[in-house]
């Protein structure tokens, strides 16, 4: 069964078709007995400026976090923590905000934002909130996007993520497959696959009694040496902008790979690309002029955010898009990317960056230095209806990410709630809801069945006074 709410929004309210509403809606002289059919209609639990946050619970599922803060007026609203990050970055707030009004987010945000940072730690906060955005749209009966100044735009576009395949015509493939489906901007993950020769770096110290790391998935170093990720590095040892260094051999592969996979999905359509790890500017230099030539959408996430000026002198040496910014926290993080043009792309995360209103600021802050941009996203459907409101309300927009394409029931734990029988996304687009809140409506028996842990929305008193070292709540 689908969650429903209780409350009665007003825009239903205001759309229903009795004489006294469509009397009130026109602005005609209204009886006393018009009123009281008015009133009649409306759930006078439903009185926002006196809702409370009484309650925070958490369900893991496949790739979501889902947070739900409950309130004294009997409606809900959620968020989802980022899906690799501990429930705990939630939990350790759940004692800051009881009491408080969800529909004062700005309130709220100013209070627990020092709890977050980059990465996974912003993930608690970005789920406060997102749930609180849902809970004041409930409350007051419109969709989040109104709450941010109207929408921009009605449908917002996709971006199609791909996991690492072993040859370009795999990928080619199965790009193709995706431009069938209705995709109009793809993605692939990009790695060094091959034998031996591949990169030049120094050996794993055996004293050090520890596993070599990678800076992304891909198969463990022990077990196929020769199947690396790009980047692969011991932190321990060498600097990891200075470890590992792609031989011309490597170039080759990776040429032939991209060249493969333009050959068969053609040139009209955008492909970006992921997961390189770090290295040395340099090798990723020669790297860049190699494949600039296949129009490429965009290089991520080649150097950490915090270093501008590398990646200013990597977008100055090619003439592919440079794109970063997944684990930025707070839309201040991206000033010193934009003021030095070190990208061509910000790619937030908006279950990291600190939630709705974050991103929808970045996307405008982005707009007056000329940077465009995308949405990182691989968490669960909450997420990705936040996102998009984000972009709806934002300036210029190019997409947003889906990790899930080949899941194809990963969005049957949710349905619109103003068009419920209407698919969620179509052939790569997402219609924005216009439901209140977030504008959607959960599954509930799908959402069990998915769960990754035990516990389905159970009770966190333990965490009811949680405090910070100094005492202070």
């Amino acid at each position: 069964m689908f969650d429903q709410e209780p409350n009665v929004s007003r825009r239903k309210f205001i759309t229903s078709s009795t004489s006294a509403t469509a009397a009130v809606a026109a602005g005609s002289l209204v009886t006393n007995a018009d009123l009281e059919q008015v009133n009649a209609q409306v759930n006078t639990n439903s009185g926002p400026t006196q809702l409370k946050i009484t309650d925070m619970r958490i369900a893991h599922s496949e790739r979501s976090m889902l947070m739900r803060l409950d309130t004294n007026q009997g409606i809900s609203g959620y968020g989802e923590i980022r899906y690799d990050a501990s429930k705990t970055r939630g939990l350790m707030l759940k004692s800051r905000i009881i009491g408080m009004n969800p529909c004062n987010i700005a309130e709220i945000f100013r209070k627990i934002k020092k709890q977050g940072g980059f990465g996974c730690a912003g993930g608690g906060v970005s789920a406060v909130e997102v749930a609180c955005w849902d809970l004041a749209g409930k409350a007051w009966g419109v969709p989040v996007w109104q709450m941010l100044g109207g929408r921009m735009r009605d449908r917002v576009r996709m971006y199609c993520d791909t996991t690492n395949m072993p040859t370009g015509k795999e990928m080619g493939n199965h790009l193709k497959e995706r431009m069938a489906d209705g995709w109009t901007f793809l993605k692939m993950d990009l790695r060094a696959n091959g034998n031996g020769g591949l990169y030049t770096a120094p050996a794993p110290d055996p004293a050090a009694n520890r596993p070599v790391r990678r800076s992304f998935a891909g198969p463990p170093l022990g077990a196929n040496p020769q199947l690396l990720p790009m980047g692969a590095y011991d932190p321990y040892g060498e600097h990891l902008f200075t470890s590992t260094f792609l031989t011309d051999k490597a170039l080759d592969w990776l040429e032939e790979y991209v060249a493969t996979v333009r050959g068969i999905v053609g040139w009209e359509i955008p492909i970006a690309t992921d997961h390189y790890g770090h290295m040395p500017i340099e090798t990723f230099i020669k790297f860049a002029r190699r494949l600039d030539k296949y129009n490429l959408a965009w290089y991520e996430d080649v150097v950490p955010w915090f270093y501008p000026d590398q990646l200013r002198r990597l977008k100055e040496s090619c003439t592919t898009p440079i794109c970063t910014g997944e684990d930025v926290y707070l839309c201040e993080g991206f000033k010193d990317l934009f003021e030095k043009q070190a990208i061509s792309i910000a790619h937030p995360d908006l279950a990291n960056l600190g939630g709705i209103l974050e991103t929808k600021k970045l996307i405008d802050l982005a707009t007056q230095y000329g940077v465009a941009t995308c949405i990182h996203n691989n968490n669960g459907p909450i997420t990705l209806f936040a996102c998009a409101h984000a972009a709806a309300a934002g300036d210029q927009f190019l997409a947003i990410e889906y990790h899930q394409a080949d899941n194809k029931t990963f969005l049957d734990r949710v349905k619109r709630s103003d068009k419920p029988g209407n698919p969620i996304m179509d052939k790569g687009f997402i219609a924005v809801p216009n439901g209140p809140g977030l504008g959607f409506e959960i599954n509930m028996d799908v959402l069990k069945v998915d769960l990754r842990e035990p516990g389905f929305f159970e009770p966190t008193t333990q965490w009811d006074n949680e405090i910070d070292f100094d005492g202070h709540m």
